[in-house]
């Protein structure tokens, strides 16, 4: 078996899209992917784009694929990696091929001087997050994520509070 990781192209934009869509069902969010392949395509390869793709071959076949992008951390004073998203479909699971994906990743972060290399996991996915420990990652818990995003953002940037939502009780 052939593992190779190679740089995505835009004509890989359809297979990147499917692989999308494949991941959000998994992650119970298919409903969310609003993306189609054609953003997909300008959003990765239009020529100032901050987003990179890789993609994963086992013997010239596609099982996978990685979506980067560079950060930055002040209290390094040096750029950081992000993985946006990490995917091996199902049935190439315990190949090798995301441990490939991730090598590749830390390699290109190493090389280039970045000082992290960062990530999200659903709490829920116990087999990635043990797939992360036996690498060496190791979780960011005191950290919280927080996000806006459609009319919130929209309203937000707008100048109008979004209206009131309750907290969730703890």
């Amino acid at each position: 078996m052939n593992i190779d990781i190679r740089d995505a192209q835009a004509r890989d934009a359809a297979l990147i899209h499917a692989f999308i869509v494949e991941l959000a069902i998994y992650e119970k969010a298919e409903h969310e992917v609003i993306a189609s392949a054609a953003d997909i395509e300008r959003s990765l390869f239009e020529a100032d784009t901050p987003a990179r793709a890789l993609i994963c071959e086992i013997d010239g076949q596609p099982v996978g694929y990685a979506v980067y992008f560079l950060s930055y951390s002040t209290w390094l004073g040096r750029k950081g990696m992000y993985l946006e998203d990490l995917y091996v479909s199902p049935k190439h699971r315990g190949s090798g091929a995301g441990k490939r994906l991730l090598r590749h990743l830390a390699r290109l972060a190493f090389d280039s001087g970045c000082g992290r290399f960062e990530w999200s996991v659903l709490d829920w996915n116990e087999p990635a997050i043990q797939f992360y420990q036996s690498l060496g990652a190791k979780p960011q818990a005191e950290w919280v994520r927080y996000r806006m995003a459609g009319d919130t953002l929209r309203q937000f940037a707008q100048g109008t509070e979004p209206t009131s939502q309750a907290l969730p009780t703890p």
